[in-house]
């Protein structure tokens, strides 16, 4: 299956983007902080064959016009204000790491429009995270995002990252995917709204935002946890606080994947999403 054209839906006066094909049960893909709605890219086609696949670029992302809120509860009300413009009642709503707080955040504040949640490497679970995100949170965190751009544009280091990529992927599993993901912080205005959706919920401490303490809400939603056994980005451990604290949740850790675990394991993602998506029931 070939994969469908992006579409820019009116919103607010500005615009999300949005990709969205198959017919079926609604499944709403949230991607992560800096991400686009690329990332899904692997296992859109499969998941699009027996379901109505939507993934979208969040508000000052990829391409979807910014805000001056970027809190998750704002967030979230992008992901309403979506399923309104799409006409689609109810979904299952799936979120990556920073998209998982938001799919949580949704899941508290419109529980009549979340049919299952899906959390993928979330954050929101619990304090730690990577030193490297902690950093961005100091002052003057911007000026070293926009001159590490400026130099990754220069025609020699740009060459020297691509010889280096695959051995880097090697010493840290998911710091190609970082990479691509900050190479698009060249442009102000995602810079702006990456270090303001960071400030939202991360502290030089670890993360700002803690979703423990509210996951008795999701007591009888179905619900999917996915993490990679080797994330060093957001601890495994996070996935196994929420399941024990969610009844009757299902935990998948994906052998030899990272942060990305639909990524770096597609059809086994896309398999045991179908598969949860087929042997539970809607919550109404």
């Amino acid at each position: 299956m070939t994969l469908p054209a992006v579409q820019l839906l009116p919103w607010r006066g500005r615009q999300l983007t949005v990709r969205r094909a198959g017919v079926g049960p609604s499944i709403v893909l949230i991607h992560g902080m800096a991400g686009s709605l690329t990332t899904w890219d692997p296992v859109f086609a499969d998941l699009a064959r027996t379901h109505d696949v939507i993934a979208l670029d969040l508000p000052g992302h990829g391409t979807s016009s910014g805000l001056r809120d970027y809190s998750l509860g704002s967030l979230a009300a992008s992901v309403r204000d979506l399923l309104d413009a799409l006409e689609v009642e109810t979904a299952t709503i799936v979120g990556h790491s920073l998209g998982g707080g938001i799919a949580m955040q949704f899941m508290y504040q419109f529980p009549e429009r979340c049919e299952r949640l899906v959390l993928v490497s979330s954050g929101g679970l619990g304090r730690e995270v990577t030193p490297m995100l902690r950093a961005l949170t100091v002052p003057g965190a911007g000026l070293v995002l926009a001159g590490g751009a400026r130099i990754r544009h220069q025609r020699h280091v740009a060459a020297a990252a691509r010889l280096a990529g695959p051995v880097a992927g090697r010493v840290w599993n998911d710091l190609p995917y970082m990479l691509r993901q900050m190479a698009t912080l060249d442009d102000p205005e995602r810079r702006r709204s990456f270090l303001a959706t960071i400030n939202a919920v991360i502290e030089i401490g670890g993360q700002g935002i803690n979703a423990v303490e509210k996951l008795h809400l999701a007591a009888g939603l179905p619900t999917l946890i996915v993490w990679g056994e080797d994330d060093r980005m957001i601890p495994s451990g996070h996935g196994h606080v929420a399941a024990d604290l969610i009844p009757g949740s299902r935990l998948e850790l994906v052998p030899g994947a990272g942060h990305y675990p639909h990524e770096d394991d597609p059809e086994r993602f896309a398999r045991v999403v179908a598969d949860f998506m087929a042997t539970t029931r809607p919550r109404t």
